[in-house]
């Protein structure tokens, strides 16, 4: 690596923003289109719906900090609050790594933390069963979705299993009665030290902390963490107490063990490209904070600032 920003000429850059863009496209134009119709969808639209960042903003490409972008078509960058102009293009505004770099540590200890702890998966997403346990119908989440086993036959399951769901964010949408039968109690304060890989929630808001940080993070980063989000989300949902079969998902049946051992294959499957993921924007966010550091010390963009991380370009 150099020590100086990357410099993108306009077709360069150009070229990458219109390739984001017909990816993103794929994605967006079914649900806005149920949007318009005020249609929904518990698979497709959860990415949407669950996580704030709005479809325009996943559409517009980024190429992170420590980018230059050079030709007149930068001009629509410079009149975003978010970049300044400086010799030779236009830039990500570097003032605003310092100004977020608590936000950028927090993320990083995370990811490291993540990729540190071994990945468990013998959780069989029971997390999806225990948001309905002993709930009445019109409490269900997905109530236009009948559940495959029926109301006893899904609480029959969660009895059944022994729940060790480490994600507080999965966690809090349990039902009272299923909370107790967690065999953790995750709360927001020890989400550095309980995430683990083999979560599929962990793993689907690795396009949470990508977005967190944007427009420090490329957007080919946050295409592929949404990639795998849309992934994961399928599986979570083919494994989950719900019917779903009306609209094309052949279900995981977990409550077998021929489903278990479907689940967990699939599992480490997602484990193993989150991981990948993770250690990209792992090595982006170390970047960020030496870029912090330089800024603070009156030389970003200048000595001891290294390009960003391939993987992140």
């Amino acid at each position: 690596m150099s020590d100086s920003p990357v410099t993108l000429p306009e077709a360069a850059w150009t070229a990458r923003r219109d390739a984001h863009e017909a990816r993103v496209d794929g994605w967006l134009g079914p649900h806005l289109e149920r949007r318009k119709r005020g249609e929904s969808h518990p698979v497709e639209d959860f990415l949407f719906t669950y996580y704030s960042y709005r479809p325009a903003r996943l559409r517009r490409w980024h190429p992170g900090a420590g980018v230059i972008l050079v030709g007149g078509a930068a001009r629509e960058y410079a009149r975003m609050r978010e970049y300044s102009e400086v010799a030779g293009g236009v830039t990500v505004d570097p003032a605003q790594v310092p100004a977020r770099a608590d936000t950028i540590r927090w993320v990083r200890d995370l990811l490291a933390a993540t990729l540190e702890r071994p990945a468990s998966f013998g959780c069989f997403g029971l997390h999806e069963w225990a948001m309905v346990y002993r709930q009445s119908p019109d409490e269900i989440r997905h109530a236009s979705w009948s559940l495959r086993l029926g109301p006893d036959g899904t609480d029959t399951v969660v009895e059944q299993h022994r729940i060790r769901c480490s994600h507080f964010d999965a966690f809090r949408f349990f039902t009272e009665p299923a909370r107790p039968r967690n065999a953790l109690q995750p709360v927001r304060e020890t989400q550095v030290a309980l995430e683990q890989s083999g979560c599929l929630h962990a793993n689907m808001d690795l396009y949470k902390w990508t977005y967190k940080l944007a427009p420090l993070t490329p957007s080919e980063l946050l295409a592929d963490s949404f990639e795998l989000a849309r992934e994961i989300r399928t599986l979570d949902m083919r494994a989950s107490p719900y019917d779903l079969a009306a609209l094309g998902y052949e279900p995981v049946r977990i409550e077998t063990p021929e489903g278990k051992a479907e689940y967990a294959a699939a599992q480490r499957g997602c484990a193993d490209r989150a991981n990948g993921l993770r250690q990209r924007l792992l090595a982006h966010c170390d970047f960020l904070l030496e870029l912090a550091r330089s800024h603070r010390r009156g030389s970003a963009h200048t000595v001891g600032v290294e390009s960003p991380p391939e993987a992140a370009r």
